[in-house]
C-alpha cells in the first residue's frame, strides 16, 4: 500500500509539475504577446511624431525638427524611457527618409520598438508609414451640405491628366479612350437629399455622410466591374463619408489695380495682382499671360467677377490663372477658356467664411477646365459642354445636362499643403527589415 501510495503521489508530482511549467509558459507568453503589442503601439506613436514634425514645418514651425538629427536630406530621432508596468521599458526610433521633400516626393517615415523586460528577450517591432500631401481636390465633387443633379443626361466619370506622375511628360487629355470610373461624388450631410443624383450617369461612386442618394428611375452609380444588369452598384455607394473643409486665406501681396485691361501678367513669368473687381461684357476678352494671381477684393455679396454677353477670359496654353474672391462670381456663355489640358491649370479660391457665403454661376456649353474650392460657397452650373476638373462648396448644383470628368492627378496637386497617411505596414519579414537594420543600428 505504502508503496502504491508512493507511485501515485509520484505521478501526481510530476503531472502538478507539468502544469506549472505549462502554466508558467503560458504567463510568459501572454506577457511576450502584450509587450509586442506595446511595441507596436509605441512603433506607430513615434511615427506620428514624424508625421507631426512634417505636419508643424508646413505650418511654418521653424521648430518643427527641433530635437532631430538630420544630413540634409533624412532625420532621425530617440525617444527613450518610457514606462510599462512589471518593470518593463520601451524605447522608439524614428527615421525620416526625406524631411524636407520637394514635390511629389512621398517621404517614409519608419519607427523600430524596443520594448524590454527582466529576464526576456527585448520585443522589436518597425512600422513605416509613406506619406503623400494632402489635396484640396482629392474627389471630384464635394459638398458640406447638398449636391444635387437636375439634368436629364448629365454624367460623371474621370481620367487622369498625369497617369506617370511625371510633370516633365506631355499632359494627356480628356477622351472617351482613357475614360475611368473613378468620377467621385460626395456630401458630408447626413439628412435626406445630401446628394440627388436624379437621372445623372455616375461612372464611379457617391458618398455621403449618413443617408443613401437620392436616385431617379434612370439614373446609375456603376463601374467598370458592375454587372451590366445592375443600374446601382452597391459597392459604389457609402454612407459614412466625412471631410475636413480647411478654410483658406488670400496672398496679402501683389500689385494693387483700379482696374483690370486686355491682358494681364506677362509671358513666361509669375505675378501678382490685386483688384476690386473683375467686369466683362460684350466681346470684351482678358487674356493671361504668364503664371498669374490675381485677388479680387470685392466684399460678401458683392460681384467680385461678372463675364457676361460674348466675353471671355482666355487662358493661353503655357499660362495659368490662381484667382482669390470673396464676394460673388458669375461667368456666363464661354466666358471661362482655358486652352491648357489639366484644369489646374485655372483655379477659383472662396475665401469668404460667413454663413451668407457668396454665390458662383458657371454656364456655357463649351469645355470648362478648372478647379474650384469655396467651402462657404454655393455653386451652380448650367450648360451642355464638358466640365473638368474638381469642385468643392458648401452646395453644388447642375442645372444642365453637362458631363463632369474628375482629373485623378489632381489628388497629387498640393505643394504646401499638410501631410497624410497614404500606406500604413509593419515590418515583419527579414526581407522588409533589411533596409532599415544597419540604420537603427548607427543611431
Amino acid at each position: 500500500m505504502l508503496i502504491t501510495a508512493l507511485l501515485v503521489a509520484a505521478i501526481i508530482s510530476v503531472v502538478l509539475a507539468s502544469y506549472l511549467n505549462l502554466n508558467l509558459s503560458t504567463t510568459r507568453l501572454a506577457k511576450r504577446t502584450f509587450d509586442g503589442y506595446a511595441a507596436l503601439n509605441l512603433a506607430e506613436a513615434g511615427t506620428e511624431e514624424g508625421v507631426w514634425s512634417f505636419n508643424r514645418a508646413v505650418a511654418g514651425d521653424g521648430a518643427a525638427w527641433s530635437g532631430w538629427t538630420n544630413n540634409g536630406v533624412a532625420a532621425w530621432q530617440t525617444f527613450a524611457n518610457f514606462q510599462f508596468t512589471a518593470n518593463t521599458s520601451g524605447t522608439v526610433k524614428v527615421y525620416v527618409d526625406a524631411f524636407n521633400p520637394a514635390a511629389n516626393v512621398t517621404p517614409k517615415v519608419v519607427a523600430q520598438a524596443e520594448v524590454t523586460a527582466p529576464g526576456t528577450l527585448p520585443v522589436t517591432k518597425l512600422v513605416e508609414v509613406t506619406l503623400r500631401r494632402r489635396s484640396y481636390f482629392a474627389n471630384g465633387l464635394v459638398a458640406k451640405d447638398r449636391i444635387v443633379f437636375s439634368g436629364s443626361t448629365a454624367s460623371v466619370d474621370s481620367w487622369s491628366s498625369d497617369p506617370d506622375h511625371d510633370i516633365s511628360t506631355a499632359a494627356i487629355p480628356y477622351s472617351t479612350a482613357v475614360r475611368n470610373d473613378r468620377g467621385s461624388v460626395a456630401s458630408n450631410a447626413v439628412g435626406g437629399g445630401a446628394v440627388s443624383v436624379n437621372q445623372a450617369d455616375i461612372w464611379g461612386t457617391v458618398a455621403t455622410g449618413g443617408t443613401a442618394p437620392a436616385i431617379g428611375h434612370t439614373g446609375s452609380i456603376r463601374g467598370a466591374d458592375t454587372p451590366p444588369a445592375v443600374r446601382v452598384d452597391p459597392r459604389r455607394v457609402a454612407t459614412d463619408f466625412n471631410a475636413d473643409f480647411p478654410l483658406v486665406a488670400a496672398p496679402g501681396t501683389g500689385t494693387t489695380l483700379t482696374s483690370v485691361g486686355a491682358t494681364l501678367g506677362t509671358a513666361n513669368a509669375t505675378t501678382r495682382w490685386r483688384a476690386n473687381h473683375l467686369t466683362l461684357s460684350g466681346t470684351q476678352s482678358l487674356t493671361i499671360l504668364g503664371q498669374v494671381s490675381l485677388v479680387l477684393t470685392a466684399g460678401s455679396g458683392a460681384p467680385a467677377i461678372d463675364v457676361t454677353g460674348s466675353a471671355t477670359i482666355d487662358i493661353p496654353r503655357g499660362s495659368s490663372l490662381a484667382l482669390w474672391v470673396e464676394g460673388n462670381v458669375r461667368i456666363a456663355g464661354n466666358g471661362l477658356g482655358n486652352a491648357n489640358v489639366q484644369p489646374v491649370t485655372c483655379q477659383i479660391w472662396g475665401v469668404n467664411t460667413t454663413q451668407v457665403g457668396q454665390s458662383f454661376h458657371l454656364a456655357g456649353n463649351g469645355a470648362l477646365k478648372c478647379v474650384l474650392y469655396a467651402p462657404f460657397g454655393d455653386v451652380t452650373i448650367n450648360g451642355n459642354g464638358d466640365v473638368m476638373g474638381s469642385v468643392v462648396a458648401r452646395t453644388i448644383t447642375l442645372t444642365g445636362n453637362a458631363a463632369f470628368h474628375y482629373d485623378e492627378a489632381l489628388r497629387d496637386h498640393g505643394t504646401d499643403t499638410p501631410f497624410n497617411i497614404s500606406k500604413w505596414r509593419e515590418l515583419s519579414t527579414a526581407a522588409d527589415r533589411a533596409r532599415w537594420t544597419e540604420i537603427f543600428r548607427s543611431f
